[in-house]
């Protein structure tokens, strides 16, 4: 590392080949990551139909409802006011969030639609079961 002082300031400069060997070494930290989002994406797996047997009724029972036209799941919550409603979405989204997986929803006061999906297998996967349990225990607290 070279440096020089300009009034009050030291400037450090990096030698050309400690640059090319930064620089290498932050791509193939970039292609390893990829990588390895493309391969955990690639193991997100769409549900099976033995697995959609099992498990939509189960979710039809708590009133989850099939999108017609797409592989999704659908349910709305209302709520005592927005205060409720709010707290409840603020759940879901740390959850989501801890699961990297990411409903789409839709708030006005107390009401809160939601609907489930996974984009990485083009449609219901293991994720989206997981995470409406979570969301019907959610909406109880």
């Amino acid at each position: 590392q070279l440096s020089r002082t300009y009034g009050s300031c030291q400037l450090r400069f990096i030698p050309v080949a400690l640059c090319n060997q930064l620089e290498l070494e932050l791509e193939l930290n970039l292609f390893c990551a990829r990588r390895h989002s493309a391969k955990m994406a690639g193991k997100i797996q769409s549900l099976t139909e033995e697995e959609r047997a099992h498990l939509l009724p189960l979710l039809r029972n708590a009133q989850w409802v099939e999108v017609v036209g797409r592989d999704a799941i659908y349910k709305e919550f209302i709520f005592k006011d927005f205060n409720q409603a709010f707290g409840f979405m603020s759940r879901v989204a740390l959850q989501a969030e801890k699961m990297d997986h990411h409903p789409e929803w839709f708030n006005v006061y107390n009401k809160v639609q939601i609907t489930l999906s996974t984009h990485d297998c083009g449609g219901l996967s293991q994720r989206d079961i997981t995470l409406a349990t979570f969301i019907d225990q959610a909406s109880l607290m």
